[in-house]
């Protein structure tokens, strides 16, 4: 279903929700939104999938409707695989589980912040570390590298800002320019970019690479870029290079 969430004019515009407004155009509006979405995720999928190998556990935190661990899984013809899928938004979760029909993945409503990752050898975090409170980042990636498989993969993709304001305000022109191509209109980007204001906070891309390093993991790669998202690849032990299947 096509994104018309804020197509209408808003005289007071309240913080962006995941609520089933949201859910029922949420593909269309992400794809219409990120940059380079339709290459993170499947490529994305494929690095995870080639790192679970044939057995073993993946996470998706922050799993929205499941397309990440769908691009896994498509990747993986192995049966004793298990992906777990967690939300905190309940009608993220419902929409997930009513169309996902695979007996390799359960999703769980939970907060993501306290989800235990124990033996993981995959976790995907894509755009979800942005959504949560600056102060609890470094808590939970430095729970992740102690819990998951020390040979295990992080997938980290952010919305970021450049440090370089000159930058930024490029990046800025021609993401607007972009969005207004796939037919967003002015009122529409900007009733949504004041609806994010208070919920999503972005940083740097070299804040992100720092974080993961100190929050414990060894090998860090930033393995794709364009323009204000970026993707990384991380692990607490393992050269990444050497770690295909």
């Amino acid at each position: 279903m096509k994104d018309r969430v804020f197509v209408k004019p808003q005289g007071h515009i309240v913080d962006f929700a995941f609520n089933e407004d949201v859910v029922t155009v949420f593909p269309d509006m992400i794809r219409r939104s990120v940059p380079g979405y339709e290459l993170i995720i499947p490529m994305g999928g494929l690095m995870a999938a080639r790192h679970l190998g044939a057995t073993g556990t993946a996470f998706d935190l922050g799993c929205s409707l499941g397309a990440s661990s769908v691009a896994l899984l498509s990747q993986c013809s192995s049966p004793d695989i298990r992906v777990i899928g967690v939300d905190s938004s309940a009608a993220m979760i419902d929409q997930a589980k009513r169309t996902i029909d695979d007996p390799r993945i359960t999703f769980h409503c939970d907060d993501l912040l306290t989800t235990k990752v124990t033996d993981a050898k995959v976790v995907m975090l894509n755009f979800v570390v942005q959504f949560l409170p600056v102060k609890s980042r470094s808590e939970l990636l430095q729970r992740i590298a102690k819990e998951m498989d020390p040979a295990g993969l992080v997938i980290l993709s952010e919305k970021v800002q450049d440090e370089n304001p000159q930058v930024q305000g490029f990046y800025d022109s021609t993401h607007l320019a972009w969005k207004r191509a796939n037919g967003y209109s002015r009122l529409e980007v900007s009733q949504k970019r004041q609806a994010l204001e208070n919920v999503m906070r972005v940083e740097s891309p070299q804040t992100h690479h720092e974080r993961l390093l100190l929050a414990g993991f060894k090998d860090v790669v930033q393995w794709f870029h364009c323009m204000n998202w970026v993707s990384f690849a991380a692990s607490p032990t393992m050269v990444l290079h050497a770690t295909s299947q």
